[in-house]
């Protein structure tokens, strides 16, 4: 009777406990870095044997590009908006917005990158020179075609995501400055005020508003 149901019931299984290895790894390797990370303290932390970790994920750096991979594919959906968005107004305010969002639901994950890339992306610099590459350059070319016709100032297309990178993601990366100078973590109103000025400066900036 419960034979038709066990492939769904292992599958959820499975999905549950690489969320777990998976939200746990970016903690730990978020404080203590690819290697002060253990695989111990990360099995510990989520709460599974060890053996469960090396059956899902065979080895730490494994488990590491998987944590990362899993930060940039969420970011990447958040840029979807770049493609299907009108103008600047609405892809650049909305992919903000997500941005935002992202650094306030996956702060670890954002300081697993960071902490990678500043250190010469050791791990992943393969997956810089291809999917982040391809991305940007796409991204590029939809701001260079806005600039053609018309709809935002003349700037560099580049500059300008590194600047919507570094400024969306301060908010995850230096959350323990942000929270000490507002005197505690940012409320519901303070993530909505500031992603309107975020906003605001970058779109007055590129002449859109």
């Amino acid at each position: 009777m419960d034979e038709p149901n066990r492939p769904p019931r292992r599958q959820a299984i499975r999905q549950a406990n690489e969320a777990l290895i998976l939200s746990a790894a970016e903690k730990v390797f978020a404080e203590a870095g690819f290697g002060g990370a253990t695989m111990q303290v990360i099995a510990d932390l989520a709460g599974l044997p060890k053996a469960n970790l090396h059956y899902y994920f065979p080895t730490k750096e494994s488990l590491y590009r998987s944590v990362v991979k899993t930060i940039f594919h969420i970011w990447l959906e958040a840029a979807e908006t770049f493609d299907a968005a009108p103008g600047p107004a609405e892809g650049i305010g909305a992919y903000i917005d997500a941005k935002m969002d992202i650094s306030r639901r996956h702060p670890h994950g954002s300081k697993v990158w960071a902490t990678e890339v500043m250190h010469g992306a050791p791990v992943i610099q393969d997956y810089l020179e291809t999917t982040l590459r391809d991305w940007t350059e796409g991204r590029a070319r939809v701001i260079r075609r806005w600039i053609a016709e018309g709809k935002m100032a003349p700037v560099d297309p580049y500059h300008l995501l590194y600047m919507l990178w570094a400024t969306t993601q301060h908010y995850a990366d230096f959350s323990h400055q942000i929270e000490t100078l507002n005197g505690g973590p940012l409320s519901d109103a303070d993530w909505q005020a500031a992603k309107a000025s975020v906003k605001g400066i970058v779109l007055r900036g590129i002449g859109v508003v």
